[in-house]
């Protein structure tokens, strides 16, 4: 319960002891903080103040030094709390010290205009309170607004993102391997770098290769296993063994696949690697030549409908034939196995290396080419097929690895990417031949993740019926 510290009384509120101190102490005749003299009003006390006591102190201003009207304040001493009588210039005098601090004034007019003060300093900050909340309130919902913004911003982006994947991964409407070569081929003539009379039999040769299913061998380039081998009995100056795949002839990108054709190139490579080893050759018995892009996409397809990868087959909507969509490891894995290819896709997931290297695949390939029977031979020509190696965007076929003298391992590499023109120098065996295309140490392979697929034998066709089942929930050994 307040108590009033000028008379002692107990009010029960705050706004009652306002009311009392302005009805009981406050509304009085202002008097002379100086002597005795009571005055009607502030304007006679300061005439009387600056007429009757000019020596004893200053001159009072018409406004106190915090801004309110009446006489200036005359002490600012703390003192005990209650009515005090001090000493002045004239005779003995009473003195108020403030409720709210411990101001002490010399009479009830200056303590009332000190008072209002303290009334009009709360009064403004109850105003700040509420700007503060409403200023508060007021970020919260530009917050909101900002974060609505904001999801409809991503919304947007995400929208344009997936339809540029759908472009970029040939999984929309723009047509496939047969529209791009015809259009390719067309703006060449219009460019002036191919003859019409070139275009129609180009023409002719691309609509008989799509009606057999067969590609038309314009981008391969056979022979490179036997000539790298060759090249290692005659310059290995710094390798202290080499471990080569079985044959393997490179195709490259053409006119119709350009920028997303990698997947299957690679797999047509792994294909001539296959159909030369006899130990495939029931599973290949269907297979006799190198199938076109088209066909590769049609096969995908027949391992779906056969139940093969549910979740691949619903990424594409059951459909490549006729897109320009990408295909990755898992498609490859999808198809080999269909065919009764016993395969294993490994996940490289996570960098294992400093910088973001991968040297556990490194090991990983010199272990599946090497036998550890291969005695003091520094050439050494296996018959393990190559290897499709998948990274984020682009995908490359290994055809074998280099034990340096410095013990570091060096992949060799056929990429879909690189043209036969240059694939063909290594074929001269000059004397300026440098393996540079092929080669890819330890620090070039820094993507932050990489997938393989190994094929390493046939399937029974009850082991091809439960890896299609298995395939339901496609996992891959995933390393580390």
């Amino acid at each position: 319960m307040p108590l009033c510290e000028l008379c002692g009384q107990a009010l029960r509120t705050e706004p009652e002891m306002r009311r009392h101190l302005q009805r009981a102490h406050l509304e009085r005749e202002p008097r002379c903080p100086l002597c005795p003299f009571a005055a009607p009003g502030y304007e006679e006390l300061r005439d009387h103040v600056d007429s009757a006591h000019p020596e004893p102190g200053p001159a009072v201003p018409s406004h106190c030094s915090s801004g309110a009207s009446g006489p200036q304040l005359e002490a600012r001493v703390r003192a005990p709390r209650g009515p005090l009588l001090g000493a002045g210039p004239g005779s003995g005098r009473q003195l108020y010290e403030c409720p709210m601090c411990d101001l002490v004034c010399a009479n009830c007019q200056i303590l009332q205009e000190h008072v209002d003060l303290h009334l009009k300093e709360q009064s403004f900050s109850e105003d700040i309170n509420v700007g503060e909340l409403s200023d508060l309130e007021l970020a919260r919902q530009l917050q909101k607004e900002e974060d609505k913004q904001q999801g409809l911003e991503e919304a947007r982006r995400e929208r344009e993102e997936f339809q540029k994947l759908q472009k970029q991964y040939g999984v929309d409407s723009s047509g496939g391997y047969k529209q791009q070569s015809l259009k390719r081929m067309e703006r060449e003539v219009a460019r002036g770098r191919m003859q019409p009379s070139e275009y129609h039999k180009r023409k002719a040769d691309l609509m008989e290769s799509l009606a057999f299913g067969v590609d038309d061998g314009k981008t391969k380039t056979s022979g490179i296993i036997e000539a790298l081998c060759r090249y290692y009995h005659n310059e290995i100056k710094d390798v202290r063994r080499v471990w080569l795949s079985t044959g393997v002839d490179h195709f490259h990108s053409s006119l119709g696949d350009r920028g997303w054709g990698c997947g299957y190139r690679n797999f047509q490579m792994l294909l001539s690697s296959l159909l030369r080893n006899d130990l495939y050759n029931d599973c290949l018995k269907d297979i006799t030549v190198i199938p076109c892009i088209p066909k590769i996409q049609s096969m995908i397809e027949d391992a779906w409908k056969e139940g093969f990868d549910p979740q691949g087959a619903s990424h594409f909507s059951n459909r490549l034939h006729g897109t320009k969509a990408w295909i990755g490891a898992c498609e490859i894995h999808c198809l080999l196995t269909s065919l009764r290819l016993k395969c294993q896709i490994i996940d490289f997931h996570k960098p294992t290396g400093p910088l973001g290297t991968h040297p556990r695949l490194f090991e990983w390939v010199l272990t599946y080419y090497s036998s550890n029977k291969e005695g003091g031979t520094k050439v050494v020509c296996t018959p393990k097929p190559p290897i499709y190696m998948q990274h984020q965007g682009h995908s490359r076929t290994i055809v074998g690895i280099e034990e340096r003298k410095n013990r570091t391992l060096c992949l060799l590499v056929f990429d879909p990417g690189c043209p036969s023109q240059e694939m063909q120098k290594l074929l001269k065996q000059s004397s300026d031949t440098s393996l540079k295309l092929f080669r890819k140490f330890v620090s070039s392979l820094k993507d932050k993740q990489y997938q393989i697929v190994a094929v390493e034998g046939v399937l029974s066709s009850e082991e091809k019926v439960a890896r299609c089942h298995a395939s339901q929930i496609f996992t891959a050994e995933r390393i580390p």
